[in-house]
């Protein structure tokens, strides 16, 4: 192993998605094991060097990236750091052009490219720490990543020429890996991807998310396991039945639609009709009656026209999902939806957005308040100010509601379950006392 030069401390910023902050704890989890001081967002008093994980998902990601990219490089030109370094998929995609715009960087890296980014530190990538990480979430959940990089060809979104083309992790290192998140305390899992359903495809020769829900649900001391970023297409409908069989595979799954109008459909390259849709929904409903529905979609892509949008809120309607998110369209290069007229202004995009988000507001509320007077389990995330927050099984971290327990006239440990009586509701948190058991 090469020997460093000097003891320095890192701190490394991520944007972007939880797949995203996975690669950075794997960043931090191999700095760590070579004796270098790494943190998230460390005091940038004591860190000589940033190490910027970057988003290349939207334009508004781009955005972020680039100007996070600038603040880092103005503290170096100031002196207040030593070296920048930037990775992540902006980076990956645009390397070239980052050269020579902010040369203030002292490398770039593709999302692809861990060794060489180390290899700036003197020291090597460490195989034998596989399936070992330090997480930079809070210490009683962590996102586990199954795959990466994508085969679909979805016209909007630019993700395979930054990921590459699917990679299914084996099962047994997923295996492994779960059992050493356990014995460092975690106590739910949040599976990620780019695709969850085509895992095992490449190994294995057929879909195997069900298969690895069964062996992981196995793991001693998993209380909770979530599903993010399913494929509506050829969804491998096993997967609700293994979610019934299982009380620690949480009743609730991330799948992306996108939009329910078939026009839009067949332009996006979905591969997937609005009918198909329906079955689908309904099957998992049937399967698991108490099923948690999240759900993200897309407006204002070439050629949507009034009726369209007005389809995509009927379906939104009459289907009544439990989370929903919108996303306005944008243009992104490589892509096949880049080459058709971008011809929805964006104001019209920004107002659909808006009315989606209305639509949904009404129907959160209408569900959050039908859990008035129930008793939920709920993990606690942490203490803000008086109160404790915490979420359902139905609840994501960051993205879904929360629920708020007053902590002037109560206690719960943070990282434990409690069970809490529900006592008032808005369109996105819950309100609740603690019950004594």
């Amino acid at each position: 192993m090469k020997t460093r030069r000097k003891r320095e401390e890192v701190s490394i910023v991520t944007l972007g998605c939880s797949k995203n902050m996975v690669d950075s704890e794997n960043i931090l989890t191999q700095l760590s094991a070579n004796q270098i001081v790494a943190g998230h967002d460390l005091s940038l008093k004591n860190a000589q060097t940033v190490i910027v994980n970057t988003c290349g998902f939207i334009e508004a990601a781009k955005q972020e990236s680039i100007d996070t990219i600038l603040q880092y490089a103005k503290l170096k030109t100031r002196g207040k750091i030593e070296k920048l370094y930037v990775t992540g998929c902006l980076s990956h995609r645009y390397k070239s052009d980052l050269e020579l715009e902010i040369p203030e960087v002292d490398a770039f890296f593709g999302t692809m490219e861990l060794p060489a980014l180390l290899a700036r530190f003197d020291v090597d990538y460490r195989h034998e720490l596989l399936g070992e990480r330090k997480i930079m979430t809070p210490q009683h959940y962590a996102y586990m990543k199954i795959s990466e990089g994508c085969n679909r060809t979805c016209a909007f979104c630019a993700i395979p020429l930054m990921r590459g083309e699917h990679r299914s992790r084996p099962m047994e290192a997923l295996v492994h890996e779960a059992q050493q998140l356990v014995k460092n305390g975690i106590k739910e899992i949040l599976l990620i991807a780019q695709e969850l359903t085509y895992y095992g495809l490449d190994l294995y020769k057929k879909r195997m998310l069900p298969q690895l829900l069964d062996q992981l649900a196995s793991v001693k001391g998993i209380e909770w396991i979530r599903l993010h970023y399913a494929y509506p297409s050829k969804f491998p409908r096993e997967v609700f039945d293994v979610m019934a069989s299982h009380e620690n595979i949480c009743n609730y799954i991330d799948m992306p639609l996108q939009h329910a109008d078939n026009d839009v459909l067949q332009r996006m390259k979905r591969q997937i009709t609005r009918e198909e849709t329906i079955d689908l929904i309904s099957y998992a409903r049937k399967v698991v009656p108490n099923l948690t529905f999240r759900t993200t979609m897309l407006v204002g892509f070439p050629g949507e026209t009034d009726a369209e949008f007005q389809n995509l809120c009927n379906f939104v309607e009459e289907i009544q999902f439990d989370r929903l998110g919108v996303f306005e369209y944008s243009h992104e290069d490589g892509t096949s939806g880049a080459l058709l007229d971008d011809n929805v202004p964006p104001a019209k995009k920004e107002y659909r957005a808006g009315k989606l988000m209305e639509l949904q507001r009404g129907i959160s509320l209408k569900h959050n308040e039908a859990k008035i007077g129930s008793i939920e389990k709920v993990l606690i995330d942490r203490k803000e100010g008086a109160n404790f927050y915490g979420r359902t099984e139905g609840d994501s971290p960051e993205v879904d509601n929360e629920v708020i327990i007053d902590g002037t006239s109560q206690f719960v440990r943070i990282g434990d379950f409690a069970m809490v009586e529900i006592t008032d509701a808005t369109e996105y948190d819950l309100y609740g006392n603690a019950v004594i058991t």
